[in-house]
C-alpha cells in the first residue's frame, strides 16, 4: 500500500493517483470533520484542472438536519443527476472512508460499515487525481491495489498473509471486520522468523489494547496506555502504519496508539497474522 506523504494536509488539497485507477484498488482517507462545518468533499478527477471531470465528488453537507451526503459526477463542466443519503460521519467526528473501485462502481465504506455503491458513470481508468476541499482536517490518504477480499473470510481465522519484501518506513496495513458481540480479545501480529515485531492485542474483559513484542519465546513489557477503541458487536477499520521509529495505529479514522520499535531490520518482518473473537471483510497488505 502506498501512501501520500504529507502529514497534516493543507486543504484544499490535490494529489496524483499513482499507476490511475484499476478494478480492485482501494483508496483509504482518514481525517476529523471541522466542528460547525457546513460541507467538504473529496474528488477523484481526471486531471487537476478546475474544469477537470469529476469521476466521484463525495459531499457530506451539514447545512441541514439530518446531514446527507450527495454524491455526483461532472463531466464536459456539468453535473449530473445527484444521489444522496443520510451521512454518518457527525459534523466534529473522525472517519476513514474507503473508496474501493469494482468493475461497475465504485463502493464506498465508511468507519468499516458498507455505506453505497456508486456506479460509474466515466470510465474509472480515466482517474488520476484525488482533490480533498472544505472543512476538513485530513491525516492520511492511501491506495492500495491488491485487495484481499474473500466473503468466507471469517471461516478462515486465523488468517494469516506474507507481507511482500517485508515492512519499510511508509508501509500500511488496512483490516476492516466486526467484533463478536461476545469477543473476549482478539489480536493482530506482525511477525518474523524469530518472534513477533508487534502484538496488537484489544482485551474486552480488560477494556484495553495490549501491545508487545515477543523474541526469543519471550515476551517484553506490556503497553497498556490510551483508550479501547473497538466495541463488542461493532464494524471497525483500523490501518497500521509503518514509520522509520514506530508503528501508528489508526482505528476508524483516529489515531489511537503509537508503538516503539523494538525489532529491527524491519524488512524481516514478513507475515500478518489476524486470530480471535472477529469476522474479517478486508485485508490490504
Amino acid at each position: 500500500q502506498e501512501a501520500l506523504e504529507e502529514t497534516p494536509f493543507r486543504i484544499p488539497f490535490t494529489g496524483s493517483i499513482h499507476g490511475g485507477l484499476q478494478e480492485g484498488k482501494s483508496i483509504s482517507v482518514s481525517g476529523r470533520v471541522l466542528p460547525g462545518a457546513d460541507r467538504f468533499h473529496v474528488n477523484l478527477q481526471c486531471g487537476s484542472g478546475s474544469d477537470a471531470n469529476i469521476a466521484i465528488h463525495i459531499n457530506p453537507r451539514y447545512d441541514g438536519h439530518p446531514a446527507y451526503v450527495v454524491v455526483n459526477t461532472k463531466q464536459h463542466s456539468s453535473w449530473g443527476p445527484e444521489e444522496r443519503k443520510n451521512s454518518p460521519i457527525p459534523a466534529g467526528s473522525t472517519f476513514n472512508l474507503v473508496i474501493t473501485v469494482t468493475r461497475d462502481s465504485y463502493q464506498l465504506n465508511v468507519n468499516g460499515c458498507h455505506f453505497m455503491e456508486y456506479r460509474h458513470r466515466i470510465p474509472f481508468h480515466q482517474v488520476d487525481t484525488i482533490s480533498v476541499a472544505g472543512k476538513v482536517e485530513i491525516s492520511f490518504i492511501g491506495f492500495q491495489s491488491a485487495l484481499v477480499r474473500k466473503p468466507g473470510l471469517k471461516s478462515a481465522l486465523p488468517y494469516r498473509s506474507a507481507i511482500s519484501g517485508g515492512l519499510r518506513p511508509g508501509s500500511t496495513i488496512t483490516i476492516q471486520g466486526t467484533v463478536y458481540p461476545n469477543a473476549t480479545r482478539f489480536h493482530v501480529n506482525l511477525s518474523h522468523h524469530t518472534g513477533v515485531a508487534l502484538h496488537y492485542n484489544p482485551r474486552f474483559n480488560e477494556n484495553t489494547v495490549v501491545r508487545n513484542t515477543k523474541q526469543f519465546e519471550q515476551w517484553g513489557a506490556e503497553e497498556r496506555d490510551g483508550a479501547m477503541p473497538f466495541q463488542r458487536g461493532q464494524p471497525f477499520s483500523m490501518t497500521i502504519r509503518c514509520e522509520k521509529h514506530c508503528f501508528k495505529l489508526v482505528v476508524n479514522g483516529m489515531q489511537m496508539h503509537n508503538y516503539k520499535h523494538r525489532f529491527s531490520p524491519l524488512h524481516n518482518i514478513g507475515t500478518l497474522e489476524i486470530e480471535g473473537d472477529l469476522s474479517l471483510t478486508s485485508v490490504l497488505v
